[in-house]
Parts: structure tokens; C-alpha cells; sequence
């Protein structure tokens, strides 16, 4: 119970919650049938707010269309590119589900080479990950115990992690925004465990002290606490708490200083640590303990040979269709990425690489009739200075995705606005919550939204907007999104 309760509290810190079961899980009635409508100028509510938050009209594109019609409704710079920032996983979602299905699964094997002996001992234990983009804690345990059932006590030799799934190209995490810690730069790996996060929670203590904490609670990483008490007011960047990673490589001693304001209590929060072999390791072992397992080896990497007989242990990850849940409601990076990768893969083969994916999805989009002249993916989840897309290229997906047979689980892992997700705060209280399921993007300069919206007259309209201006993302691009987004549902 304290494992699943922390674990979730984990998460929710790195804005991803387990999934929830599909609004929709079977054909959903028709749409009422819906005459071609003209296509006309920017609504006058739309320019208003445009020219109110100072927004050239020529940086930004729109696409209105009604669901059944052959003509789009509203149509603005349809097909200048521009940088869609996390507007992009709407891409890649759609061309995984075409192509995969939404009851795909990725697994990670754990093979014992060898017999188990008497008293469950044996040498080495080899776990092969699979690129499973969602084995946090609770699934790493239930692996684990899974071993334990098997009848493996004692590990006399080596934990060997193979991670040969995939062959990428090292990359900076801090090279998109200078932050190398923080969970949304994390890049892929095909062990990613819990996305290498630690919830750290920094409290004030009855002796006046300042005490710090690490869930898990690796044996491998140290903390190193020199937090000073204050007596000054709750506030301030992290409340005056600075955690750094001083040694690059190994990624092992969370160092604390700064003073920390005594009225706050306490303050939580999440980065990653260590590198993806050595946290699965320090998770191995601590979990592996608990059990009432014994392990006596140090931790290395390697290739598993071809084996005689199939993997002791194949734990299933969370099927596509929940995946991609929270992929788009919660805009999560690294999953996005292993999410192509796996496409890229089972197009192409083994092993998975960056450019595979990209070819995977453009050849995906291609097939389902999209228009890809012009598309850039620079970063699947959209984590780029660089990718492009037109808002007619993005508004022909989501026509494509509105008649596929996978519709409900795609529209399903969109946030809920005024419910859910990224949306979960936004025009709460009006008539348009609960009734547009969208996914937003949001970097320095950009602001994007894109998605489904039921109109009061009974029609679902597509809408894409994508805002490429100076100062966007500061509240320019919310406020023309919400404009667009309740005039939409206001038509009749």
C-alpha cells in the first residue's frame, strides 16, 4: 500500500496520473448529417482578442471544420508551417494507433541463464528492457515479485541490464532549455524505470532543523543536506531550495543548499537522478531486499545471448490505447518518444532508432492520405525549436483520425477541458466544459490548441490553432485559444 500511494504521488508531480478508463468504448451514435457551410473570414470575436493581446494576424494559422463536411468552416494562413510544440504528439498518437492498434504492448524480460538451484540460488540475473514507456514503481514490483515467485531467492552473480533495443544517439537533456534534471528533457532509454524521477520532500523539523528525503529511497544515491532554517516569510523560487547534481556522470549526490523558510513546512518535488542502468539498479536492490531476496553481485551492462528457452519473467506493459492516454492529457515527453520509437521498430526492426520513427510516421501519414510536404519532426513530442507543420496538415489528421475505427480511444486521450489534463483549469464554469476534448503546446514564442469541439448545435467541429508570435506562451496564446474555443461551441 505505502509503495502504490508514493508511487502515485510520484507521478503526480511529473503531471502524469494513471490512466482512466476510455470515455468511449464502443462506436459512438452518429453525428447528425451536416450540409457543406461556406468558408468564411476570422470571426470578429477571434480578431478582437487578436488585436486586444497585440497578435499579428499574419502569425497565426486557424482551421475550423465541422466533422462530416467536406469544407472547412474558418480558415486562416492554412498552410504557412509553423512550430506546433506539444500539438505535435497528436501526430505521432494518431500514426502508433493507425498502425499498431490500441492493444499493442511492449515487454521487459527477465532471463536467468541457467538452472535454479537449491535454495533459489543463482548467477546472473539479465532484465532486457523493452522500451516500456510507463514501468514505474508498482510495475517494477510486480516484475520483481514475479521473479520471486518463480523461485529465485539468491542471486550469486551479476545484475545484467541489456538495453540494446534501442541504438540513440547521446543526447544533452539540458540542451533544449539549460534544466538537465527536469523530468520533461528526460530522453528515452529502452530500461526507463519510473523516468529516472525521485520525489524529494525538503520539511521543517520539530528541532527547527531542515530535513530532506528521497522517495524511493535509493541505496545509491546520496543526499547531501545543507539547508539552512528561516524565519522569513513562505515564498520565492523553491521557497530558497537548490538541489544540484554535482557529478555529471555518475548522477549519484543530490546536493541541498539555500535556506528554507520555516512557515512553509515542507515542499516537494521531482528530478532525475542517476543514469537509467544505475536507478534501475538501486531500485533492483532495494525492492529485491524487501521481497526477502538476496543479491551478492555488482551491476553491469551487456547483450543477452540467443537463449535456449524464453524469458523467466515477460512483464506486459500498459496496452497503447491507455498509453497514449497519458501522452496527450498530460503532455508527457519521453513517452511520446518511446511511443515513435516502437513504431519505428516494428516498421522497420530492430533496434529502434530516432530516424526509423520519423520515416514510421511520415510513411503512416502518407498512407492515411495526409499531406506531409513540409513536415519537420524534429522531436516527436515537440520538444524542438524546429518541427513544423501547416494547421491544414494537423487539421487533415484529426479529420482522419475523427472517421478511424480507433476514434474513441484517440479523442479519449485528449484532455477534457475544465476536467482534465493540461485543460483541467481552463474556462471552467461555462458550457464549453466537458464538451472539448484538445491537446495545447505551449513553448517560448509558441502556443498551440488542437482538437474536438461540440458545438451547442450538436455538431463536433475539429479545430487546430497554432500561434508562433513573441511573448505567446505568457498569456497572449491562451487568451486567443479560449476565443476561438468558445466561439466554436457557441455556433448554431
Amino acid at each position: 500500500m505505502l509503495i502504490r500511494t508514493a508511487a502515485r504521488l510520484a507521478l503526480l508531480l511529473l503531471t502524469v496520473l494513471p490512466p482512466i478508463q476510455a470515455l468511449a468504448e464502443s462506436t459512438p451514435e452518429p453525428q447528425p448529417s451536416i450540409t457543406p457551410l461556406p468558408i468564411r473570414a476570422l470571426p470578429d470575436a477571434v480578431t478582437r482578442v487578436a488585436r486586444a493581446s497585440r497578435i499579428p494576424l499574419d502569425d497565426f494559422s486557424l482551421w475550423i471544420q465541422p466533422i462530416g463536411s467536406t469544407e472547412p468552416l474558418v480558415t486562416h494562413n492554412v498552410d504557412t508551417p509553423r512550430n506546433p510544440a506539444s500539438t505535435m504528439k497528436l501526430v505521432t498518437t494518431f500514426a502508433a494507433l493507425t498502425a499498431l492498434g490500441p492493444t499493442y504492448t511492449w515487454k521487459t524480460e527477465i532471463h536467468v541463464p541457467g538452472a535454479i538451484r537449491s535454495g533459489g540460488a543463482v548467477k546472473d540475473v539479465w532484465i532486457r528492457g523493452g522500451g516500456d514507456p510507463f514501468l514505474v514503481l508498482e510495475e517494477f514490483w510486480k516484475m520483481l515479485s514475479s521473479l520471486r515467485d518463480k523461485g529465485v531467492r539468491r542471486i550469486e552473480g551479476d545484475l545484467v541490464i541489456d538495453s540494446s533495443a534501442f541504438e540513440l544517439t547521446p543526447e544533452d537533456p539540458g540542451a533544449f532549455d539549460g534544466q538537465p534534471d527536469r523530468v520533461y528533457n528526460l530522453p528515452p532509454h529502452a530500461l526507463l524505470v519510473n523516468f529516472n524521477s525521485v520525489r524529494f520532500l525538503v520539511r521543517a523539523q520539530a528541532d527547527g532543523k531542515v530535513g530532506t528525503r528521497a522517495f524511493p529511497a535509493l541505496p545509491n544515491l546520496t543526499l547531501i543536506n545543507r539547508l539552512q532554517p528561516s524565519a522569513g516569510r513562505c515564498g520565492g523560487y523553491q521557497y530558497g531550495v537548490a538541489m544540484n547534481l554535482q557529478d555529471p556522470t555518475h548522477r549519484n549526490r543530490a546536493e541541498f543548499d539555500g535556506t528554507f523558510p520555516l512557515k512553509c513546512r515542507e515542499f516537494e518535488f521531482a528530478r532525475t537522478v542517476l543514469t537509467p542502468e544505475t536507478y534501475a539498479h538501486g531500485l533492483f536492490e532495494l525492492y529485491w531486499q524487501s521481497l526477502g531476496g538476496e543479491s551478492r553481485g555488482r551491476m553491469r551492462t551487456g547483450v543477452l545471448p540467443p537463449q535456449p528457452k524464453r524469458a523467466l519473467v515477460e512483464h506486459p506493459s500498459q496496452s497503447l490505447g491507455e498509453i497514449i492516454r497519458l501522452v496527450n492529457k498530460f503532455s508527457n515527453n519521453v513517452m511520446t518518444r518511446h511511443v515513435e520509437l516502437a513504431l519505428g521498430a516494428e516498421r522497420f526492426g530492430l533496434p529502434a532508432t530516432i530516424d526509423k520513427g520519423h520515416r514510421a510516421i511520415t510513411e503512416v501519414l502518407t498512407e492515411s492520405g495526409v499531406n506531409t510536404e513540409g513536415l519537420v519532426i524534429a522531436n516527436s513530442a515537440g520538444l524542438s525549436r524546429d518541427s513544423r507543420i501547416s494547421a491544414r496538415q494537423l487539421a487533415q489528421i484529426l479529420d482522419v483520425a475523427g472517421k478511424s475505427p480507433f476514434m474513441p480511444e484517440y479523442i479519449s486521450s485528449l484532455a477534457l477541458v475544465g476536467m482534465d489534463g493540461t485543460m483541467r483549469s481552463r474556462l471552467n464554469g461555462t458550457s464549453g466544459a466537458g464538451r472539448m476534448h484538445v491537446k495545447t503546446g505551449r513553448l517560448d514564442h509558441v502556443s498551440a490548441v488542437a482538437g474536438y469541439v461540440d458545438a451547442k448545435s450538436g455538431q463536433r467541429l475539429l479545430v487546430v490553432l497554432l500561434l508562433n508570435t513573441r511573448n505567446a506562451h505568457l498569456g497572449p496564446g491562451n487568451l486567443l485559444q479560449n476565443a476561438v474555443l468558445t466561439w466554436v461551441h457557441d455556433q448554431h
